[in-house]
């Protein structure tokens, strides 16, 4: 019969052997998105050295306590682990797994092994660096692919209409609501960014920083008379992006001085959404063709009957808000304005209806 001190050891290496291995099969996980997903080696290294690392402290005692049969947790399990709704979602879960092993094996080596403990918590901020680098990294090649980007305008049919353009390929939603009060906004701005992520899709805030904040949105997107970029960065860090209005050559290059992510070009069309706001017109749209170094949306009373001039006139990306968020079926319309801007070229024939450019 087992003493109490061979049994607390016992329990003691059970635990150890659990952890080394959840952490492990955690990296194994980040580590595999790095190489094939993302095309990055450099993380990818980093996550086999912590790997290996973990392995160098994987005593073969620890590995003689196991007890499978008799381990309580392998009957254990929750509904939120039985399904993942994205990428992101796996990667957050494993990041997640990876660093409350490394806590417990901080804390529980330092009975058995200091020299491990110490290696963990080393791991264990190395870790977090790894997650906002690709957090970070994620979103900006997301914003590199992104073609079509949906800016919300009221609806009372908000989030079946952005979950169809999301459906019909939209990987960039921007929630504007400059009338409804803050708690309502909150609320709603979190239900957008859940569902934005479960589409692998950036959810971004207009003007509010805080709201930003307060739902872990992708970034926030301001105008000129908004919170200055600078200032914004400092709140957000450098993970999230920034988006910036622009309607004129020299808004657009002191809002890359400042350094924002990406610029919106317009209003190329008179619009309600900027009432009173003269069109910039396509010579601008043609200017940011040229000199335009980071991702731009042309943005402003943009539909089907006029998205060719503006693809003519230069732009590759565009901004979309009453064609979708007003369209009779706005996963057609989605599918539509994603077909011209993957085409790059006018279509022949007659314009499109206006269920779908509207």
């Amino acid at each position: 019969m087992k003493s109490q001190q061979e049994f607390s050891k016992s329990a003691l290496y059970r635990i150890l052997d659990a952890n080394l291995d959840r952490a492990r099969e955690g990296l194994r996980v980040i580590e595999e998105w790095c190489r094939f997903g993302l095309n990055d080696a450099q993380s990818s290294a980093m996550c086999k050295d912590l790997r290996q690392e973990l392995a160098h402290w994987h005593r073969p005692e620890y590995r003689a306590a196991r007890d499978t049969p008799g381990d309580l947790g392998t009957r254990l399990t929750h509904a939120q682990e039985e399904q993942r709704q994205s990428i992101t979602a796996v990667l957050q879960a494993n990041f997640c797994r990876i660093q409350e092993a490394l806590r417990v094996l901080e804390e529980y080596g330092k009975i058995d092994s200091p020299e491990m403990a110490a290696a963990c918590k080393q791991m264990r901020y190395r870790v977090y660096g790894l997650e906002s680098t690709l957090t970070g990294n994620q979103r900006h090649q997301t914003l590199e692919r992104s073609l079509l980007y949906l800016v919300t305008s009221a609806s009372d049919r908000l989030l079946p209409a952005v979950e169809a353009a999301l459906q019909g390929g939209v990987t960039l939603v921007q929630y504007r609501d400059k009338i409804a009060d803050d708690l309502v906004r909150l609320h709603m701005a979190e239900k957008l960014c859940h569902l934005c992520h479960c589409y692998d899709a950036l959810f971004l805030v207009n003007d509010r920083v805080d709201l930003a904040l307060a739902v872990d949105a992708d970034g926030v997107h301001l105008g000129q008379q908004d919170l200055p970029i600078a200032w914004a960065r400092q709140l957000l860090g450098s993970q999230r992006i920034i988006g910036c209005s622009t309607t004129n050559p020299e808004e657009m290059q002191r809002a890359i001085q400042a350094g924002a992510d990406y610029i919106g070009v317009g209003p190329v069309y008179e619009t309600p959404t900027k009432a009173g706001k003269a069109a910039a017109g396509l010579d601008y749209v043609r200017h940011a063709a040229v000199h335009a170094p980071l991702p731009w949306f042309a943005i402003g009373g943009i539909n089907g009957d006029n998205v060719h001039d503006v693809l003519q006139a230069g732009a590759e990306r565009v901004a979309i808000v009453r064609a979708i968020m007003d369209a009779d079926q706005p996963l057609l319309a989605t599918q539509y304005f994603v077909a011209q801007l993957a085409r790059k070229v006018p279509l022949n024939g007659a314009a499109p209806s206006r269920e779908i450019g509207k």
